[in-house]
């Protein structure tokens, strides 16, 4: 597989210096595609629209690599010549050399300016993205970073330096509208492979679950009513291929929701999945947030 050029990082070239890391803060792209049966997980950003959005501001193709944070934020300093950057995302304050800066649209930092990506007001992730994009070596073809693998850059430490790649030459865009971060965490549920495994899985569509604290980029934990399997379901599985949105129940009975780092094989039942397009806002919701899943008929598949 081709995989995007990227230069080392020189002190002569545009690159981003991590004055403070935040509480996890990686490289995200839109991922590793058609390699699950490597067993590599796609990784890339968790909340797309946001990623695709920042690098529109700054003139960037859609998957260009951004940093992706969590709840934390990050800050960094402009080394080489000045850079156009753009934070989207968690809705968060954005300073530049400790003034106010706009959020949701680019912002222009000399040389030697340092740009502070608050914490995030609602929501839980922030991306800022950087006129050229972050120009890490690729793996695979993507330069995201895998947590559950290992693939891909480490996880942002102080003192690190980002090479930045050439500027942009599409235009830029002025807005780009995005989703409130969700109150309510509503995913779509398409039956899955084991749903009659499980008597009471019409509990899914009227039972309200809550964003467990242990969630993370792998998986969407959840916590309330533990679904109980029927008899039907008694027998263990094999470990099968997992894909992602899956919902697994485990044997505590409380639904996971598979995110972008999940594993490709699982043992546990799957009940049900959620639909790609619903993931970005799982993504953004804080632990407590509540969780309902709405089946889709077969009509709405």
């Amino acid at each position: 597989m081709a995989e995007p050029p990227a230069e080392p990082a020189r002190p002569d070239l545009l690159g981003l210096l991590v004055l403070r890391p935040g509480p996890l803060t990686t490289v995200q792209d839109l991922g590793r595609r058609g390699v699950a049966h490597l067993g590599v997980p796609r990784a890339g950003a968790l909340d797309e629209p946001a990623l695709r959005a920042a690098n529109r501001l700054v003139g960037n193709p859609d998957g260009a690599a951004a940093l992706e944070t969590t709840l934390g934020g990050v800050t960094v300093r402009a080394e080489g010549g000045a850079v156009t950057v753009a934070v989207t995302g968690a809705p968060c304050a954005v300073r530049v050399d400790g003034r106010a800066a706009a959020w949701g649209a680019a912002v222009r930092l000399p040389a030697g300016a340092v740009v502070e990506v608050g914490p995030a007001v609602h929501g839980v992730r922030s991306y800022l993205a950087v006129a050229g994009g972050v120009a890490v070596p690729a793996v695979l073809g993507s330069r995201s970073a895998d947590l559950l693998s290992g693939l891909g850059p480490a996880v942002l430490a102080e003192g690190d330096l980002l090479p930045v790649g050439p500027p942009p030459t599409g235009p830029r865009a002025e807005l780009v509208p995005l989703p409130a971060v969700p109150a309510e965490l509503v995913l779509r549920l398409r039956p899955g492979p084991h749903a009659h495994w499980f008597a009471d899985a019409p509990l899914l569509g009227r039972a309200t679950f809550r964003v467990a604290a242990a969630s993370n980029r792998i998986a969407v934990r959840t916590e309330g009513p533990a679904l109980t399997r029927s008899s039907a379901g008694s027998r263990e599985l094999p470990s099968e291929g997992m894909v992602l949105g899956s919902v697994q129940v485990p044997p505590d009975g409380l639904p996971v929701i598979f995110l972008a780092d999940h594993p490709t094989t699982g043992g546990y039942p799957v009940i049900g999945t959620v639909p790609p397009a619903d993931l970005p806002a799982a993504a953004q919701a804080r632990p407590g947030t509540p969780v309902r899943f709405v089946p889709l008929r077969p009509a709405a598949l």
